[in-house]
């Protein structure tokens, strides 16, 4: 029978963060539908100009998500009872803006979009603009992590590590952001003084995975 040995590598990999994403919410509730679309409509010109007029393309702000929905809240009857009553219909737009990290362009963006009075909910990532370096860099690091495992194994058993037999990944997408966490201040004017003269340096972004090899064993 062959004999096998079976090590899972664990690999990892940082990078200095070069690119930073801004998420955006917008919420836009009507009774009428058209109101309600007119309203979404005239939110994201409203992005789309604040963030042109500071020197970024108009299709540079992607729209990530887009959703219509109908709201109801609960009240009661005459006779104590609840019931759903209509309240309108709610149109989320989900924006997502992407450009190379620079502190003072980032207070810059979120200076401008502060001051839109569609008043967009915010979140913050750092990542990196390519993946392709860190993650093969970290799929190299899991392979030597592995095969020395197997190594000290086999040497302790008095066994020799013989010919690769298989290799297993499960390819899932990596968590490519940094752990900094950005949070921002609320009002226009605030935002503003908070973000214009701080220069931050986000975390690096730092991901790791397992693969599993087998190798034969003499």
């Amino acid at each position: 029978m062959e004999r096998t040995i079976t090590v899972k590598g664990i690999g990892r990999a940082c990078a200095k963060v070069d690119y930073v994403e801004i998420s955006m919410t917008l919420e836009a509730l009507r009774e009428n539908y058209e109101n309600a679309m007119e309203v979404a409509a005239a939110q994201i010109d409203e992005v789309q100009r604040a963030v042109t007029d500071i020197g970024f393309a108009k299709d540079t702000v992607k729209t990530t998500n887009f959703n219509v929905r109908t709201e109801y809240k609960s009240e009661h009857d005459k006779n104590g009872n609840y019931k759903s009553v209509f309240v309108g219909y709610m149109v989320s737009h989900h924006l997502k803006l992407a450009f190379d990290f620079d502190a003072e362009r980032l207070g810059q963006v979120l200076s401008v979009i502060s001051g839109c009075k569609c008043h967009p909910r915010l979140s913050i990532h750092f990542t990196v603009k390519d993946a392709t370096a860190i993650n093969a860099e970290m799929l190299r690091t899991a392979a030597e992590n592995a095969r020395q495992k197997a190594e000290i194994l086999c040497a302790a058993s008095g066994a020799a590590l013989g010919e690769l037999l298989s290799i297993s990944y499960n390819w899932a997408e990596l968590d490519i952001y940094s752990h900094t966490n950005y949070d921002y201040c609320e009002g226009e004017q605030r935002m503003m003084t908070c973000t214009s003269a701080i220069d931050i340096q986000p975390e690096d972004v730092d991901v790791s995975d397992g693969v599993t090899f087998v190798w034969e064993i003499c």
